[in-house]
């Protein structure tokens, strides 16, 4: 049966937002094509919803359909004023999210962390919004630890996002987290998206496109993808970019938004995952072949990361065929 996903629209919804989740979930499927999620709108009362724009959206259901929801998405909707200067949910929002299944995974896009903080359910957790709201959303809930430097934040049960296309790496972490890397991967191929952002990846960046593409760090970053079983240092990067090392980490942080060592441990580690998935390798050629060295370094990396071993990996997301 496939995951069943819930997305709740309410008045003042974005409509590219709204869009996001069923164009995630509904790419990720199985070898042969069938589809993991079962995705479907809802509105309170089932009816038509006031986006942000200049129409309304028409859905199929009402708020029931929270009940039996194994995942919950509130898509990005314009915080009202009350909410914003009182931090209280209307009643029809407050009686609708209390519908939620207690095992139900709950996602909040962009802003729509303000419905999840005035529900309470964000008390004692860090989470994030649009980076422009994080101060409000902070001053608004004084028992939230918010975070404006990172694209999304999971804490298991309850995960937000930043905003804009900081919804689909989300949704892509949910879909690598239920049925690994590499349907993550593929979905993101069929949606023309990148594949893997870290999730603590800043959320805005100053200079995504350099103004002098020769002294770009792009080229240095394929590079290292092509050379990630070498023991890659930061002089290595910087050395290759025709840089000091000074102005490479700076050129990279700008263009990438984090540290070069800290993005080339994530590529790392999103190819000893791909080769866990797909193949029967053993954990030390593994380690070998990602640039961790050792399987106790690439022990240590899965467990900051994912929060579980290498072999605990495999079991869970291990293809039933491997290349």
């Amino acid at each position: 049966m496939p995951h069943r996903v819930a997305v709740l629209a309410l008045d003042g919804v974005l409509p590219l937002d709204l869009g996001i989740p069923a164009r995630v979930f509904n790419e990720a499927c199985t070898s042969d094509g069938t589809r993991l999620y079962s995705v479907s709108t809802c509105s309170i009362g089932g009816r038509p919803v006031r986006t942000h724009e200049d129409y309304k959206i028409v859905v199929d259901h009402d708020e029931s359909l929270l009940e039996t929801a194994d995942t919950v998405v509130l898509a990005t909707q314009e915080p009202s004023k009350e909410l914003l200067a009182t931090g209280a949910l209307p009643g029809d929002v407050a009686a609708a999210l209390a519908r939620i299944g207690p095992r139900a995974r709950i996602v909040s896009l962009c802003t729509s962390a303000f419905l999840l903080g005035a529900a309470g359910l964000l008390d004692g957790r860090r989470a994030t919004t649009h980076w422009a709201l994080c101060d409000a959303l902070a001053r608004l809930f004084p028992e939230v630890e918010v975070d404006p430097g990172v694209l999304f934040v999971d804490n298991g049960r309850i995960l937000t996002s930043a905003g804009g296309a900081a919804g689909i790496d989300l949704c892509l972490h949910l879909v690598r987290l239920d049925h690994g890397a590499a349907v993550a991967s593929a979905a993101a191929r069929r949606c023309v998206v990148a594949p893997w952002r870290e999730g603590g990846q800043a959320q805005f960046i100053e200079h995504p496109v350099p103004q002098d593409t020769d002294r770009s760090t792009s080229a240095t970053r394929q590079w290292a993808l092509d050379h990630l079983a070498d023991p890659l240092t930061l002089e290595d990067m910087a050395r290759h970019a025709n840089m000091s090392v000074r102005t490479f980490t700076r050129r990279f942080r700008g263009e990438v938004g984090s540290s070069p060592l800290k993005w080339l441990a994530q590529r790392r580690l999103s190819h000893a995952r791909l080769l866990l998935e797909s193949t029967d390798l053993p954990v030390a050629r593994i380690a070998t072949a990602c640039g961790f060295g050792d399987p106790v370094t690439l022990r240590k990396h899965f467990y900051a990361y994912l929060g579980l071993s290498p072999l605990a990996y495999r079991r869970a997301h291990h293809a039933p065929e491997p290349a």
